[in-house]
């Protein structure tokens, strides 16, 4: 019935100016012949033709693919080109992206071996890259200690992570290029900014861990890819290993790998005080891990499998077993067994190995209504972040679990921090919101007090604007929570442009932040909506368990209810409502507008996962698995070909505006999922007379999944977003609602 609300509204004509309303000339792409046959229930073979498969060569090696890249782009540059707010959004967005912000200050190394010394990264506003600065007093400046804007001249070189040696004397960093997954290793001298010889390639999925000693560390690499593969080739074979200084990658010590599982993950963790060595394996996205140990202080080459030198605390992948810290030889895992919203348990490692791991664990802070999202040790306390409707709670405890109270904030929004080690006197924590820029506190353990470090100066009047938490009710009769931001004089009368954002999988929570981004927008008069759809973290692991596998519908569901709650409350109507999400949240993008294309104006599905058929066949893929199915379970195939996007666009069918996003280097979720659905897209508007609104694809270079994306990047990107977004909603039309 709320489909219809439309027809409620009065329609107004704004006259503005209007580009080519035209049937547009897309590039022409080539179809191909190409059905697959799938093994469905029952033995029934079910045949899927794929027309756009070529389209899956890499760009990069494919001089047809890279053809059809330059046209499709050239087409959208010339479309994006006349948009009547592009200019004035870019114009914009540079000027609120201007503005100071810096990470929260970490101790290098430990408090009693090292002098006073902090690392933290800063953004003078409009580099492409935050400089990681060296400081002995967090109040001050100090001196530059890694600029990644001097690596290239584009900025599409990036800084992955970095952590420093016990004794705060070296420090290891990751550099990744054009946005990729792949990452190397690099090693410095703190003091003196000297670059050592060692070089670590081929690392994906992780960061790294120092030895106790300084003497190295570990990581987790993947085998070095054939040429021309770097960028589709399934991420198969991790293998964990210990890089000695001074030696090159070629003499690394094999510490665990398991060719029996090809597909399965591994991360090592190595224990603060240096005793132990915790290995967490993985056979997807899923929390669920097995968890291994052994000694720090052992020889680490073995004689022989080298698995057989671990031992197996947790053989299966029935629970998660997140390692927190170690005192002594009793370790503290973070656990979702026996507590679906996760709890803080111990266990003594020097006890007897014999035993199953679930009939040794003692209970230090029990599951609450809200869900632990993550706890910290620093100096003799536990704090312990909770998600309450979304909001971050953080709590304190004692090492044994006594309750001390909660750390008062600032407002509804995100926390993060707490970093340092075991005997730490002080530690640091940001807050965010969606009207709240991230602002760092100092934390003094002794007293419990908090003091502000840090905070950002955006030359933005912020009282302006309403941020506020609101529940809808979705298809299923789910409470849904929805994060609304609009400027506070907002006129509720149906008419007001609106960005719905969502991502709904992998337990992610979507959790308040502040977005210069977002703000263009709504400081131009529309309305932000981001909702908390199932599949995430929000509430938990039931929460997410609700969107995956055979319940991804829900997720879908969800999303299209936020549209129409939005209408019901007439902040908004069909034709003025944009959607966007990323990655995950592109596939949700691009489920709905061929569920629901009546119910949207203007769709925004960027990086998204597009071929539900064949995700899996790229990359990180098969780690997907644990959260959508596979096509090579007969059980799944009806289910995934029923929302599949690419799959799932019709000719005849009036498509809303669209500009689907995607890179040329994203090896995450690979181009070609964004370049069938934007091929398809454009084929069934062009033999049917059903709609006229633009099908694009925008197509980033040097920019991968999104990660470490230059500053300049972000602004062009969003400049475009918005202005073809403000097109397709803030104009109002005269025709009937549909």
């Amino acid at each position: 019935m709320i489909r219809q609300l439309g027809f409620l509204f009065a329609w107004s004509v704004l006259i503005v100016p209007m580009i080519d309303a035209a049937p547009h000339a897309y590039p022409e792409t080539n179809r191909e012949a190409t059905v697959d046959t799938y093994a469905g229930p029952e033995g029934r073979k079910i045949e899927v033709a794929d027309p756009y498969r070529w389209l899956e060569e890499d760009v990069r090696e494919s001089d047809r693919v890279a053809s059809w890249v330059a046209r499709q782009q050239a087409f959208t540059e010339a479309y994006l080109t006349k948009l009547p707010e592009r200019a004035a959004f870019r114009e914009r967005l540079t000027a609120l992206w201007d503005y100071e912000r810096r990470s929260p200050p970490e101790r290098v190394g430990k408090p009693d071996e090292s002098p006073r010394r902090y690392t933290y990264r800063r953004n003078d506003g409009l580099q492409n890259q935050s400089v990681v600065f060296l400081t002995d007093d967090p109040g001050q400046d100090g001196r530059v200690l890694i600029d990644p804007n001097t690596w290239s001249d584009d900025g599409a070189v990036a800084l992955a992570g970095y952590t420093a040696s016990h004794d705060g004397q070296l420090l290891v960093y990751l550099r990744s290029e054009a946005g990729s997954d792949w990452k190397t290793a690099r090693v410095m001298r703190i003091d003196s900014g000297e670059e050592l010889s060692d070089e670590v390639r081929w690392i994906k999925y992780g960061g790294v861990q120092w030895a106790a000693n300084g003497s190295g560390f570990y990581y987790t690499r993947y085998p070095e890819p054939a040429e021309g593969q770097a960028f589709q080739a399934s991420s198969l074979n991790p293998a964990v290993y210990f890089h000695k200084l001074g030696t090159p990658q070629s003499q690394d010590v094999l510490l665990y790998n398991d060719p029996d599982h090809p597909d399965w993950g591994s991360y090592l963790v190595a224990s603060q005080n240096g005793r132990w060595l915790l290995l967490l394996i993985s056979r997807g996205t899923d929390n669920q891990n097995r968890l291994y140990v052994r000694r720090a202080d052992q020889p680490l080459a073995v004689e022989g499998d080298p698995r057989d030198a671990w031992t197996r605390l947790a053989d299966d992948f029935d629970n998660e077993w997140s390692p927190i810290t170690c005192l002594g030889d009793r370790l503290y895992l973070s656990t979702d067994y026996q507590a679906p919203r996760r709890r803080l348990v111990t266990i003594d490692l020097e006890g007897p190995h014999s035993g199953p791991l679930r009939e040794r664990l003692m209970e230090v802070i029990p599951q609450r209504s809200a869900p632990l999202e993550w706890v910290s040790f620093v100096g003799a306390r536990l704090f312990a972040g909770y998600l309450e409707d979304v909001a971050g709670v953080v709590r304190l405890h004692t090492v044994g679990g006594e309750a001390l109270g909660e750390i008062p904030l600032p407002g509804v929004g995100s926390v993060g921090g707490f970093s340092g080690w075991q005997n730490s006197t002080e530690t640091y924590y940001t807050y965010t919101s969606y009207d709240a820029p991230p602002t760092i506190y100092r934390y003094e353990i002794a007293t419990g007090e908090s003091t502000l470090q840090f905070s950002p100066q955006t030359g933005v009047d912020l009282s302006g604007y309403t941020v506020r938490r609101e529940f809808y009710t979705s298809k299923d009769g789910t409470r849904v929570p929805i994060f609304l931001m609009h400027k506070k004089d907002l006129v509720l009368d149906g008419q007001n442009p609106t960005l719905l954002y969502g991502y709904g999988g992998f337990t992610i929570s979507l959790t308040p932040g502040y977005s210069p981004s977002r703000l263009a927008w709504v400081e131009k008069g529309g309305v932000l909506a981001v909702a908390n759809l199932r599949g995430g973290g929000e509430y938990g692991e039931p929460w997410h368990e609700a969107g995956k596998l055979g319940n991804k519908q829900t997720v879908f569901d969800d999303f299209i209810a936020a549209a129409e709650w939005l209408c019901a409350q007439r902040i908004t109507q069909p034709r003025q409502i944009a959607i966007q999400g990323g990655s995950n949240g592109g596939l949700l993008v691009g489920a709905v507008m061929t569920q629901r294309p009546d119910l949207f104006g203007a769709c925004l599905p960027a990086v998204g996962v597009m071929d539900m058929l064949r995700f899996d066949q790229f990359t990180a893929g098969q780690f997907w698995r644990d959260e959508y199915g596979s096509s090579s379970d007969p059980a799944m195939v009806d289910f995934l070909l029923g929302y599949s996007p690419y799959h799932n666009v019709r000719s005849g069918v009036t498509y809303p505006a669209t500009l689907v996003m995607t890179a040329d280097t994203d090896d995450r979720v690979v181009p070609m999922h964004s370049f069938k659905f934007a091929a398809a897209l454009q084929h069934a508007q062009t033999t049917s007379s059903a709609g006229d609104e633009p099908l694009l694809i925008r197509i980033e270079t040097r920019a991968g999944h999104g990660a470490g994306k230059p500053t300049s990047k972000l602004i062009e990107e969003a400049a475009d977003v918005w202005a073809f977004a403000w097109e397709h909603t803030a104009r109002q039309k005269s025709e009937p609602a549909r």
